[in-house]
């Protein structure tokens, strides 16, 4: 009766309010009337119809929804976006109670410790150190966590990537070693034999599939639906592209044992990795890495043993020694593979390249083992990025922690063990990433940092930036996702325009711009281009 009693009471106040009330105003309480009958009668709710609740002034929305019985209003909050939870949050703060213990749970935080228990995040007991409030914490994790799972820029050594605003596969650029990654072969076969495609254009063999993540390397490409389905195309030595043989792939094709996925990550030296909805790692490719310097064969980055006569993995495979912990991130180097898992440890497998697995001990590893130089710190890790010699790490705080190679370890100088990045002290960085001999890094304020070797950094001039500096080209500009290259890079804004920089051909901008000139060197707008970010359309 609790129910029907406060129902009642709603439907009183809006009958007192509807002299006042404009059409727009009485059509938008009709959607809510339609919305409250389909709670009861199929369908369901609708998210739309929970959706129009915000459009209403705060203060009637907070009314309205506060004499909706508990069970109806965590129906309405289950069908809210992200984004329009927040606003909630922020608006109706009586449905957001966030006193200190003891203390009642309200409405928006119940919401989203569901969706993050729905997705096997630990969640914790504690309010990590600095935070003051649950909501506004579940919040930026849920935030992260989407951004962390959906990449819509990827580079390779000369070709570009891209996810749009409707979830298509766009590809541009060139190969020039006969190795395919464009993926355009059955669409504009003339293309192929150019090696070289002109500005972003749509792969037709995935028509009708929405992409919500890309990654390449300089070996093969992979595209992640939002069915969470796996495309790979490009060379297959090694099995790298994980269809159980050899054989490359001229045009994206399913990786059939490979369901449910939520992340992908593309090496060097044909590995190639995904973690799935459970947090489940697989690895796959190429089980020897050859050490020319030593002329020996070093321990492979698939996590798990192998007999001394495998020098492949076909097929994707899970990497057992870490049955125990939900991985949350991957990244490949050349010869290693980084892991970071929910509770916030990072782990380290593969060829040390003189200590960049972190440990102050330079012996290979072949199984996952956690970097106590990072548990050390008290931290919580929640992303790594890797290049061919260097490693990243990224806590819950912001801080970037960075070893290995000197080029692009943001320290200007070899690290054995991991060590906070001293150039960003004092910068609360969201994300970051790294390739080869170069990194970047964004700070929650959208500010781009890169730095590395190579005239693809966006500062103008070729010299080499051991420690990070911001890209001048894009202050005032609010960056939401990167793709750094070894030649160019990609940086998407808020709104989804994509600004590149770097190996002209590779952003499908021609051959030679201004003065012959065969790169760009600020960052410059893809026309007509618009990724799938946060606020893009």
């Amino acid at each position: 009766m609790s129910c029907v009693a406060a129902l009642r009471a709603a439907a009183s106040a809006c009958h007192l309010a509807a002299p006042s009330l404009s059409d727009e105003q009485v059509a938008q309480c009709l959607a809510i009337t339609d919305g409250l009958r389909a709670r009861f009668l199929p369908p369901a709710f609708s998210a739309q119809t929970a959706s129009l609740l915000l459009q209403l002034p705060a203060e009637q929305t907070a009314s309205l929804l506060l004499q909706f019985p508990a069970d109806l209003l965590s129906v309405i909050l289950s069908r809210l976006n992200t984004r329009d939870l927040a606003r909630l949050a922020a608006t109706c703060r009586s449905l957001c109670r966030d006193a200190p213990p003891p203390r009642a749970i309200g409405p928006v935080e119940a919401e989203l410790r569901r969706r993050a228990k729905a997705r096997g995040l630990d969640v914790g007991s504690f309010l990590p150190e600095g935070a003051t409030s649950w909501v506004a914490c579940l919040l930026k994790r849920n935030r992260r966590d989407a951004q962390m799972r959906q990449a819509p820029l990827a580079v390779g050594p000369e070709h570009s990537m891209f996810v749009d605003t409707r979830g298509r596969l766009l590809t541009c650029g060139r190969d020039g070693r006969a190795r395919v990654f464009l993926g355009h072969f059955l669409d504009d076969p003339s293309a192929i034999c150019r090696n070289q495609m002109g500005p972003p254009t749509p792969v037709l063999s995935m028509q009708g599939r929405r992409i919500v993540s890309v990654a390449s390397s300089d070996k093969c490409c992979l595209a992640l639906s939002a069915d969470g389905e796996v495309y790979s195309w490009g060379d297959g030595a090694f099995g790298s592209l994980g269809h159980g043989d050899t054989g490359g792939r001229l045009v994206p094709s399913r990786i059939e044992s490979l369901s449910r996925i939520e992340r992908i990550a593309a090496g060097r030296n044909w590995t190639n990795a995904a973690v799935d909805e459970k947090g489940r790692l697989f690895t796959w490719g190429k089980a020897i890495l050859w050490d020319e310097q030593d002329n020996i064969e070093r321990p492979h980055s698939l996590g798990y043993e192998l007999d001394s006569e495998t020098i492949c993995q076909p097929t994707p495979k899970r990497v057992d020694a870490l049955s125990q912990d939900r991985v949350v991130g991957v990244a490949l180097g050349y010869g290693f593979t980084l892991a970071v898992t929910d509770a916030g440890a990072v782990f380290f497998f593969g060829f040390t390249w003189g200590g960049v697995l972190g440990h102050s001990s330079l012996e290979n590893e072949v199984l996952p083992r956690r970097i106590e130089a990072l548990l050390l710190t008290g931290r919580r890790f929640v992303a790594v990025a890797a290049g061919a010699h260097h490693a990243l790490a990224l806590t819950e705080e912001g801080e970037l922690y960075g070893w290995g190679h000197e080029h692009a370890n943001g320290h200007g100088h070899e690290e054995r063990t991991p060590q906070r990045v001293a150039a960003l002290i004092g910068q609360r960085i969201k994300l970051v990433n790294a390739r080869d001999n170069s990194s970047s890094a964004v700070t929650e304020e959208g500010e781009l940092f890169t730095w590395g070797d190579g005239p693809h950094l966006g500062h103008t001039d070729h010299r080499r930036y051991f420690k990070p500096e911001r890209v001048e080209g894009l202050i005032g500009i609010e960056v939401a996702a990167v793709a750094i290259g070894d030649k160019h890079t990609l940086a998407a804004d808020a709104d989804g325009v994509v600004w590149a920089f770097g190996r002209r051909v590779a952003l499908g901008l021609g051959t030679s711009g201004p003065e012959g000139r065969a790169d760009v060197p600020a960052p410059t707008p893809i026309p007509m281009l618009r990724v799938r970010v946060r606020n893009s359309p």
